[in-house]
């Protein structure tokens, strides 16, 4: 038994070790370009329609420049600082392990030279740490938030959000001295990954806990399942508490697509089960490449947190100025205003119907509604074209040139060993205007990782009209990786073919992707995967 942990052990560090090698893309003039148009175009849109007040504070450069970060959230004792200190391959400071509730705060695991621990108060204003929005929730919370920095090299790639327990019972009923669910809203607005972690022998939801989950609403692509402690059950048991737990999650987490849970045992301790490790070690292995793509492809989901940031604030200001519009210029406003309150649920359709927006953009209605309660509406501004059309540009135009500069470690690594008579970039059927007209809408559908999912590229295809079996050829053609996912050049090739079949009416898809239509970076790709429209 010991001497198969050993192995395991051995595996696990030599892919952490991995990940601290791994190059990262910094993209230092991406990030800056992300600062430069978040401040010029954005953010005066932002503080003139108040949307930091209704909506998310606002961002700050450190918040631009910050290492990805991984959210760790679930009941005590489910191994939450295990998992942490399992990462990074020693104690943490000022952590403790136990099975009693021992992790009391809000604990960021950052990199520095000498392990020490920063108050809350005094990390969260330092102008380098992604931190100064944790002032808005008071001195109450900051007394229970600290920064411990280790000397560990996969700190120099990621940061860890070590959280307290979530409570359940009686112990509920106590109450914290802040608002946990708010907290753990504000870093899911900021973090890469969110880990949920269950113990074995703790799968119950409490209400805090689900209340937790359901502000991770719109972050679904961050979120991961982590089935924690597995080793401590054999493999009939193991089934049992899988299907307990998706239970469990099935009436808390309403996504349609099936929650990926990672199945397995985080710490450096021996398996007391070892009939299941052949499973933990692969489960381990999907996790942790999870965890390595996070900094090789941060600049990347920078900018796709920006561009769901700016979704939200075009929403928000044509809902502000549809409401200013709907006030009497002198009398009656007060009566006029109660009555846009009670029929706000209308309103939202007016906007929507109007703007041509869409619903999943809009924020929660009764948060929106408890917010407008302190303003007057007849105080708020009149509709911006000129700023709006700024933002607008932001994102059909400056972000896609934006994403154009970022190129994947991987291809960059392969570029100088490729076959001095393969077909160059050059003779790509799909010319650079075409190309930048594809990826305005490829980073408007929000892309995960620099992908899209079947879920999101099937709306902008099936737009198309076409018939779904010559959508589904059109996919298999496109995916030339075939990962199930679209990557932007990808997703180019797709749109390309469908309006080559939109303008040869009665035409239909090749059977093979024509050599000037595969991306020169995925030449010489292999093959296998599904299709959104099987």
């Amino acid at each position: 038994v010991h001497g198969d942990f050993t192995l395991v052990l051995m595996a696990a560090t030599r892919m952490k070790e991995g990940m601290a090698a791994d190059p990262v893309e910094n993209y230092p003039a991406v990030v800056d370009g992300l600062k430069e148009l978040y401040k010029t175009k954005i953010k005066p849109l932002e503080e003139l329609y108040k949307f930091p007040e209704f909506a998310s504070p606002s961002l700050e450069d450190a918040d631009f420049e910050a290492k990805p970060m991984v959210l760790l959230l679930g009941q005590y004792s489910v191994g939450k600082t295990s998992f942490i200190q399992y990462m990074v391959g020693r104690e943490v400071p000022g952590s403790r392990i136990g099975p009693e509730p021992t992790t009391d705060r809000f604990n960021a695991i950052m990199y520095g030279p000498e392990d020490r621990i920063v108050p809350g108060a005094a990390a969260c204003v330092q102008g380098d740490r992604p931190f100064y929005g944790l002032n808005r929730f008071g001195v109450s919370f900051l007394s229970k938030f600290e920064v411990a920095e280790v000397a560990s090299p996969i700190l120099e790639k990621v940061t860890f959000v070590d959280t307290p327990g979530v409570l359940s019972g009686e112990k509920q009923r106590i109450g914290r001295a802040y608002d946990m669910s708010a907290v753990c809203e504000w870093f899911a607005e900021r973090v890469d990954m969110i880990l949920l972690l269950f113990d074995a022998h703790k799968l119950d939801i409490s209400d805090e806990f689900k209340s937790i989950i359901e502000v991770l609403k719109g972050h679904d692509d961050k979120i991961r399942v982590v089935l924690n402690k597995a080793d401590m059950v054999n493999a009939q048991q193991l089934m049992r508490v899988y299907g307990a737990l998706m239970w469990s999650l099935g009436k808390v987490v309403q996504t349609p697509e099936t929650v990926r849970v990672f199945i397995g045992s985080f710490w450096d301790r021996p398996r007391q089960n070892t009939e299941n490790a052949a499973l933990f070690e692969k489960e381990e292995e999907d996790l942790m490449h999870d965890l390595r793509m996070l900094p090789r492809n941060a600049a990347v989901r920078k900018i796709n947190e920006l561009v769901k940031r700016a979704r939200l604030l075009k929403v928000h200001v044509h809902l502000i100025a549809h409401l200013k519009a709907q006030m009497p210029a002198m009398m009656g406003k007060g009566k006029k205003q109660r009555a846009l309150m009670e029929n706000l649920l209308e309103e939202f359709k007016t906007v929507m119907r109007t703007n041509r927006l869409p619903p999943g953009d809009f924020p929660d209605l009764e948060r929106f509604r408890a917010k407008l309660q302190d303003y007057d509406f007849a105080k708020f501004p009149k509709l911006n074209p000129k700023m709006l059309e700024d933002m607008e540009e932001v994102l059909q135009t400056d972000l896609p040139r934006l994403l154009e500069a970022i190129q994947p470690v991987d291809q960059r690594a392969s570029a100088g060993v490729s076959n001095p008579f393969d077909a160059s970039g050059d003779d790509w059927e799909i010319s650079p205007s075409e190309k930048e007209k594809w990826d305005a809408y490829f980073v408007r559908m929000g892309p995960v990782n620099g992908k899209l999912t079947g879920a999101a590229a099937k709306p902008a295809m099936a737009a198309s009209q076409l018939d779904t079996a010559v959508l589904r050829e059109v996919w298999a053609l496109a995916d030339c990786d075939k990962d199930g996912h679209l990557t932007s050049e990808e997703f180019a090739v797709a749109m390309h073919l469908i309006q080559s079949l939109k303008n040869n009416p009665g035409s239909v898809p090749p059977t093979v992707l024509p050599p000037r239509l595969i991306p020169p970076s995925m030449r010489g790709a292999a093959p296998s995967a599904a299709s959104p429209f099987e």
